[in-house]
């Protein structure tokens, strides 16, 4: 199943000038922008419970809609935390994971389909605890008893019930916050306003490099890729994959699916030749991926000024409590 027509459709109007006819709309955004500030305000004097654990908790989130580069980012913090001594978990929503038993705690047992894509990825990348649960407290709560000194939350800027220490908001370089209107005119969640609340505002492909490794077969092998290939994507913005291929001067057809889309063997039934994906997307083929699947891994890289804040701001918090 290719990405929706009316996907596309809306992702192509949020990131240019905006069309007039959108403005019907305006009504559905102003609603929005409504419970956004009403939902923010009855955490902020509670009269909606949040937790606070006794570690410190890192939020890794956006507020557009779409792939921004939060995975990438969440795994280049859990190594850096890790070099600095600290013991690292990851709480995650799981989002297409299809437990139904929580909190979940990844192991080498738990599949991709059962826990989401991102999920998997991380645990499979960074070896540390990460525990899926749709309730963020809980799983946090969990990653807490499990031994783990320091949280990041992966995609829970809006997941106000659960308290956080610091907050780190990705946008995309490319495609930046769009029109900049709330959805549905937009590909806003909450307003660019709430960007003055964020401890960091991190760029992907300014303050954030993703900077691409050699292309791997997924089951292993080391013939090296022939071309031309296609280049398959299920994330947020499948467009920044692309780019990446075409600045490596791959030649390559693309396919698009639907984000956190859940491939199985039929799905390339009708694909000639060899199928390239991002690491996120590889991880759900596992179990059919033949000598024609390959993934193409990237890796963050942050400034050294970002890296010393961020750890100054966090032993300045672990000093506290």
């Amino acid at each position: 199943m290719a990405i929706s027509k009316s996907q596309q459709f809306f992702e192509s109007l949020w990131y240019r000038k905006t069309v007039w006819w959108l403005w019907l709309l305006w009504p559905l955004q102003l609603l929005l922008r409504i419970l956004v500030f009403l939902r923010r305000t009855f955490y902020r004097i509670d009269l909606f419970k949040s937790t606070k654990l006794n570690v410190p908790v890192i939020v890794i989130g956006n507020i557009t809609v779409g792939g921004t580069g939060k995975t990438p980012l969440a795994i280049y913090l859990i190594e850096l935390l890790k070099s600095q001594g600290y013991k690292p978990g990851l709480i995650s929503r799981g989002y297409g994971g299809k437990s139904e038993h929580y909190p979940l705690t990844v192991t080498e047992s738990i599949s991709a389909a059962e826990s989401g894509d991102e999920p998997f990825l991380i645990r499979r990348r960074t070896q540390v605890p990460v525990v899926v649960d749709p309730i963020r407290a809980r799983g946090a709560k969990e990653l807490e008893d499990q031994g783990c000194n320091i949280i990041i939350c992966d995609d829970g800027l809006q997941h106000y019930a659960l308290q956080r220490d610091i907050e780190i908001v990705v946008i995309d370089g490319h495609r930046k916050l769009g029109n900049g209107l709330l959805m549905p005119l937009g590909p806003l969640r909450e307003p660019q306003s709430r960007l003055k609340r964020a401890d960091y505002i991190v760029v992907n492909g300014k303050d954030m490099v993703l900077e691409p490794d050699t292309i791997q077969a997924i089951n292993g092998h080391d013939k090296q890729i022939q071309e031309p290939f296609t280049a398959v994507a299920a994330i947020g913005n499948p467009e920044r994959f692309y780019r990446t291929l075409e600045g490596l001067g791959y030649q390559f057809d693309s396919q698009s699916f639907p984000d956190h889309y859940e491939f199985s063997e039929q799905d390339f039934e009708s694909f000639q030749g060899n199928i390239v994906m991002t690491e996120k997307d590889a991880v759900k083929c596992l179990s059919f991926a033949d000598e024609r699947f390959y993934f193409l891994p990237v890796s963050a890289k942050l400034s050294k000024q970002f890296i010393q804040s961020l750890m100054e701001q966090i032993k300045a918090i672990t000093h506290e409590s």
